[in-house]
C-alpha cells in the first residue's frame, strides 16, 4: 500500500526528521529558528554541539564499538532552503511551515519549494546522530549556514575545528551518481541610476505580467534550456518600445541569484490609441513563446492589465540602454566540458532585475569549472553593461572543486554501490556550487565526495524528491559508513 503521509514512508526515522525540518521556517538569511532547533537536537542527545562564529552548527558523535580505529567522517549538509512560491498563493517563509504531499512516488510541497535541498541530506545526518543500532566511525556533522545565498557558512568555517579525514557532502541531487568536482561561481552586481521623467500627455499605463515558467536551479537545471523570464520580458519590451511607442516605468523580474527566474512584471505607458495594437501584440507573443518553448515549458503566459498612471518613467536613454544590454547579455549555457560533453562547463543566470524609481539593480550568477572561463564570461557581462553606462561590481567569487579520480573514498564507495545495487555509479562533476571547494581551502587534506537522492526542480515550487531514491541513498550511506578505511 502506497503511503500518503511522509511520516509513513520508509525509512521512517529519516522522514520524521525531514518532516520536523519542514515545520521550521529556514529561508536563507533567517537562521535563528533552525540554529536553535539543531543546537537543542544535539544537546538533547548528549552529543558535543557547538555553533561557530559563522553560524555553522557542528555536532560530534563518537564511533560505535569496534569502529574506533576508523577514519573520522565529516557529514556535511546546509541548514537553509530556497524560498520560492507561486505568486497566486499566500505563504510567508519567515513564519509558515512547508505543507508536504505524496504524489506518485514523490514528495513535494504545495505551491512552494520543498526544502529537500538540502533537508533530506540534513535529515539523514540527524538520523545517524540519534541512531543506536547503526555501525559507524566517529562522526562530525557540519551543518553550514546560508549556503544558498553565498555559502557564507562554508567561507567562515575556521581551520582546526574539524578533525575528520573524509568529508561526505550530502547535497547532490541524482541518486546513483557520485560527485567529485563542482563549478565555481561569481556574482555580477549591476546598477543603473536615473531620475524619473514625466509621462507624455495622452498615455495610458499597462502592467505586463509574464508568469508560469518552470524556473529551477541555475546550476543543476541550466542545461534544460528553460525560458528565463527576464530575457523574455525584455524581448517583449524591445519590440513594444520600437513599434508601439512604449515607455518603461518599472521592472521586477526574478528573486534569487541561484534560481532561473520564473516571473517578470513591467509597468509601461503607451499612447491611448495604441491600446488595441498592444493587446494584439501580447496575444501574438503568447502564441510565439508557447510555440518556441513547447518542449521545455508548458504554461508560459503574458497578461496585460490597464492600471493607474505611475509617478514617472525611466529616461528614454536609460530605458534603451537597459533594454539593449539585457538583450545582449549572455544567458544560459555558455560552454560544455570538452572531456564530458554532457556536463555544463560555463553558464550565466540573468537572475534578478528590479527598479525602484531611482535605480535599476541587476544580478547575474556566473558559474564555471575553470577559473579562467569564469573570468572570461564575467568580463563579457561587465563589458556589456559598462558600455551601457551601468556600474558593475564582480563580487562573492567562490572556488570550484577540482576532481581527484584516485580518491580512496571514491574507490571504496564505488565498490560498495556496485555490490549493493548491482550496477556501477556514475562519477560526475556537477555544474553547481557545492561547499566542498570552499571547505577544501581550509582543509586541503580532506578526501571528499558528494552524493544524494534524486531531487527534481530544486529552487522552484515544482521541487520534489523521489521516495525510492531516498531509501537507496540512506542504505548506501549506512553501508558506506560501515566500510570506512582504518587510520593509517
Amino acid at each position: 500500500m502506497n503511503p500518503t503521509n511522509i511520516l509513513d514512508i520508509e525509512p521512517k526515522p529519516l522522514w520524521r526528521n525531514f518532516h520536523s525540518l519542514t515545520q521550521i521556517p529556514r529561508p536563507s538569511g533567517k537562521r535563528d529558528l533552525i540554529t536553535s532547533f539543531l543546537k537543542e537536537f544535539g544537546t538533547t542527545l548528549h552529543l558535543e554541539t557547538m555553533v561557530d562564529d559563522a553560524g555553522n552548527v557542528i555536532i560530534k558523535k563518537p564511533a560505535t564499538k569496534g569502529f574506533e580505529n576508523k577514519k573520522t567522517v565529516i557529514l556535511q549538509a546546509h541548514m537553509d532552503m530556497v524560498p520560492q512560491k507561486n505568486s497566486n498563493i499566500e505563504h510567508n517563509f519567515d513564519t509558515d511551515p512547508i505543507c508536504t504531499q505524496v504524489v506518485d512516488g514523490w514528495v513535494k510541497a504545495t505551491n512552494t519549494t520543498l526544502g529537500a535541498d538540502n533537508g533530506i541530506g540534513l535529515a539523514a545526518a540527524m538520523t545517524l546522530l540519534e541512531s543506536t543500532d547503526i555501525a559507524h566511525p566517529a562522526l562530525e556533522v557540519l551543518i553550514t549556514a546560508d549556503e544558498e545565498t553565498g555559502m557564507h557558512g562554508a567561507f567562515g568555517l575556521q581551520p582546526n575545528l574539524l578533525k575528520g579525514e573524509i568529508l561526505m557532502n550530502l547535497d547532490s541531487e541524482d541518486e546513483g551518481e557520485l560527485y567529485v568536482g563542482c563549478a565555481g561561481g561569481l556574482d555580477a552586481d549591476i546598477c543603473f541610476r536615473y531620475k524619473e521623467e514625466p509621462i507624455p500627455a495622452g498615455d495610458v499605463a499597462l502592467k505586463i505580467s509574464l508568469t508560469g515558467l518552470k524556473g529551477g536551479h541555475s546550476g543543476v537545471d541550466i542545461h534544460l534550456q528553460r525560458a528565463n523570464a527576464n530575457k523574455l520580458m525584455f524581448r517583449f519590451l524591445k519590440e513594444a518600445v520600437k513599434e508601439y511607442e512604449a515607455r518603461l516605468a518599472s521592472i521586477n523580474g526574478g528573486s534569487l541569484r541561484n534560481a532561473i527566474p520564473r516571473e517578470a512584471f513591467a509597468v509601461i505607458t503607451i499612447p491611448e490609441d495604441s491600446m488595441d495594437d498592444m493587446i494584439e501584440f501580447v496575444s501574438y507573443c503568447n502564441e510565439l513563446f508557447q510555440e518556441e518553448y513547447q518542449h521545455t515549458e508548458n504554461n508560459i503566459r503574458i497578461d496585460i492589465e490597464q492600471i493607474e498612471l505611475p509617478n514617472g518613467l525611466m529616461p528614454e536613454q536609460i530605458q534603451d540602454d537597459l533594454i539593449n544590454s539585457i538583450t545582449a547579455c549572455p544567458n544560459g549555457v555558455f560552454r560544455f566540458l570538452d572531456k564530458m560533453p554532457s556536463v555544463v562547463e560555463t553558464s550565466n543566470n540573468l537572475a534578478i532585475i528590479n527598479s525602484n524609481g531611482e535605480s535599476i539593480v541587476i544580478r547575474c550568477l556566473i558559474r564555471s569549472s575553470f577559473e579562467s572561463r569564469k573570468d572570461e564570461l564575467a568580463s563579457m557581462v561587465e563589458s556589456i553593461f559598462s558600455m551601457a553606462g551601468a556600474k558593475v561590481d564582480l563580487i562573492g567569487g567562490y572556488p570550484g572543486w577540482s576532481p581527484n579520480l584516485e580518491s580512496e573514498i571514491l574507490k571504496t564507495m564505488s565498490s560498495i554501490y556496485e555490490s549493493t545495487f548491482g550496477n556501477s555509479p556514475k562519477v560526475m562533476i556537477i555544474h553547481a556550487g557545492l561547499e566542498c571547494g570552499i571547505i577544501g581551502k581550509n582543509y586541503p587534506k580532506l578526501d571528499m565526495i558528494s552524493f544524494g537522492p534524486t531531487i527534481r526542480y530544486p529552487h522552484s515550487p515544482d521541487e520534489k524528491v523521489e521516495i525510492e531514491s531516498v531509501q537507496k541513498f540512506w542504505d548506501f550511506l549506512v553501508e558506506s559508513l560501515s566500510h570506512i578505511p582504518t587510520v593509517n
